[in-house]
């Protein structure tokens, strides 16, 4: 179980980190797509609609496949997307990946968060919004 414990941990700290890496590589990408600094909002949205998407789909999704299946699809779909943005050449490629990275986002942290809750005690639910970056 403790394993368990340290490769969620792990798993959300990994949830953080495009949010966060999207910001502040994005001045470089815009020069390289031919693109504004204002597009990164829009794909930030996009993301973030995904999130909440997925989150709230969440429950009958688990219910259907199972956590592991959940996870397992929904880390897939956040690295291909992750993986689409290094070859991405143009806004409407960011657009297109921002929709599986959002959706795969939410569904992992609604999915952890749901199985940390109901198998962990209080503070290992602590300790994972902890590692959230």
């Amino acid at each position: 179980m403790i394993l368990l414990l340290a490769v969620i941990y792990l798993a959300f700290i990994s949830l953080g980190l495009p949010d966060s890496l999207l910001g502040a590589s994005w001045p470089i990408i815009s020069q390289d797509i031919n693109s504004s600094i204002a597009f990164a909002g829009i794909v930030s949205l996009i993301i973030s609609v995904g999130t909440v998407i997925s989150s709230l789909m969440s429950t009958r999704a688990i219910h259907r496949l199972g956590t592991g299946k959940v996870v397992l699809i929904s880390v897939a779909m956040t690295a291909i997307a992750l993986y689409g943005f290094t070859f991405a050449q143009s806004i409407w490629l960011f657009v297109i990946l921002a929709i599986p990275l959002g959706l795969g986002a939410g569904a992992v942290d609604a999915t952890l968060n749901n199985f940390v809750a109901t198998h962990y005690k209080s503070k290992h639910m602590n300790f994972l919004h902890s590692f959230w970056e």
